[in-house]
């Protein structure tokens, strides 16, 4: 799965984030002035805070608990991403319709952080040592 994956980029969760996170860059321009410092900013921490993550988790690889970990914390992030989406349809800054698809797609990017997550020795770098001893 992940063997022929070079760079986190190259990640579909990664670049499913990234899609999702402009998108909602995009709308939040429709926010109230007043929401400024408060809603859109932490909108855009965890937005920001997904894509970063799956990059840290894809550098620390090689260490099966650090890769889980930076996918845990991605995994937050996205989650916190929907609140922030809900709470904003319901103060009326989003339109449902469009918030409705955001959270279609950041399920989606959690099925595959949690897929990452329960299989990393699928994504995960294998030392030498390690190798050898498998073999026997």
């Amino acid at each position: 799965m992940g063997n022929n994956i070079r760079h986190f980029r190259e990640l579909d969760a990664y670049q499913m984030a990234l899609e999702a996170a402009i998108g909602i860059f995009e709308m939040k321009k429709g926010f109230p002035v007043e929401e400024r410092y408060s809603l859109t900013v932490q909108v855009r921490r965890s937005l920001r805070s997904v894509c970063a993550n799956i990059a840290e988790a894809w550098r620390k690889r090689r260490y099966s608990a650090a890769f889980v970990s930076k996918l845990s914390d991605a995994e937050v992030e996205a989650a916190e991403t929907q609140v922030w989406i809900e709470m904003a349809v319901r103060c009326g800054y989003l339109d449902p319709a469009k918030s409705a698809a955001l959270e279609q797609e950041y399920e989606r990017i959690l099925g595959k952080l949690v897929n990452m997550i329960n299989h990393p020795d699928q994504w995960t770098i294998r030392s030498i040592c390690e190798e050898e001893a498998s073999y026997g």
